[in-house]
């Protein structure tokens, strides 16, 4: 996490690159700028409601969600949350 907070993504997407042997880092690089430019990577680790939102919006719009589910029903935050102190 801290990583992608100080880092473009052509330095993350290099650095990633040795992962996805299949896929060209110019690939690599337009995915993680995506990520980037739609703030995937959040300093704070607590996983928080607007996020699972924005995630469901995603995945509900490339037409891979069936059914939205409720936050409190998937997410669990106490791990991150001890994590963070």
């Amino acid at each position: 996490m801290d990583y992608v907070q100080v880092h473009t993504p052509e330095e993350i997407s290099a650095v990633i690159e040795p992962q996805f042997p299949e896929t060209d880092l110019e690939t690599i690089t337009t995915i993680v700028t995506r990520y980037y430019d739609q703030d995937t990577w959040k300093s704070n680790l607590i996983f928080e409601q607007s996020s699972f939102d924005l995630l469901q919006d995603i995945l509900e719009s490339a037409g891979e969600l069936e059914e939205r589910v409720p936050y409190d029903d998937l997410v669990t935050t106490q791990f991150a949350a001890i994590a963070a102190q």
